[in-house]
């Protein structure tokens, strides 16, 4: 689906700057691959909540997990209703007039209710996920929670239906009196550069970094 189709829902349908619009399901799943944190969003008792957290991307669903005592997850699993939110920040755009400042970004919001996974297969399946999601390659290497850290463990996976991304990429825009100001203006492009590892103070000395680890770098969509 374009950016200038209808989309799916009109609840996530963009309204500012529309041609910003993307409901094209490809773009949608690689920004949410991408994105490392995304923010949900509840009403728990009357109160908006916002909380950040990590999520990962199995086909058509996302999947939250935490402790079976977050009250965003108890109110997730009880089948309440929420807002999931992520932003990849690409640039800084300078225009010559302040009013004209902006950023490059690409997007998604995320409507609907999640289901529980009580399965203990599928929820193992997720939280192999969820770390590769963080580094890809790692859940080969890591112990794998025990039966007791599942029990412990709530998931929650939401439909990927009502969703639109939101993307602005290129220069500045300025109006026509501003564009012979002597005034730098342009984009300062902006990523996620990992430094140097550094290895726990007790590891031992023959463990040999990961590769992973020293070549790390997000997947990355089309920007």
């Amino acid at each position: 689906m374009s950016a200038t189709s209808d989309p799916r829902s009109e609840r996530v349908q963009v309204r500012r700057i529309p041609a910003r619009g993307d409901y094209d399901q490809a773009t949608i799943h690689a920004i949410l691959d991408e994105a490392l944190v995304c923010h949900v969003g509840i009403v728990d008792d009357g109160q908006p909540v916002v909380i950040p957290t990590i999520h990962v991307r199995v086909g058509d669903e996302v999947f939250l997990h935490g402790s079976k005592g977050s009250r965003l997850l108890r109110t997730l699993e009880m089948g309440g209703e929420a807002c999931i939110t992520v932003t990849l920040l690409d640039g800084l755009v300078l225009a010559r007039s302040a009013f004209h400042h902006s950023m490059n970004y690409r997007s998604v919001v995320l409507l609907g209710r999640g289901r529980a996974v009580e399965s203990r297969e599928e929820k193992s399946r997720v939280l192999d996920a969820l770390v590769d999601h963080v580094i890809a390659g790692r859940s080969a290497d890591a112990r794998m929670p025990s039966e007791n850290e599942i029990d412990a463990t709530t998931v929650v996976a939401f439909p990927i239906d009502e969703a639109s991304a939101k993307i602005r990429t290129g220069p500045p825009v300025d109006e026509e009196k501003d564009m012979s100001l002597p005034i730098w203006a342009g984009v300062l492009p902006l990523g996620l550069t990992p430094g140097s590892p550094v290895a726990a103070e007790e590891l031992s000395a023959d463990i040999a970094t990961p590769s992973y680890v020293t070549a790390y770098s997000r997947p990355r969509g089309d920007r």
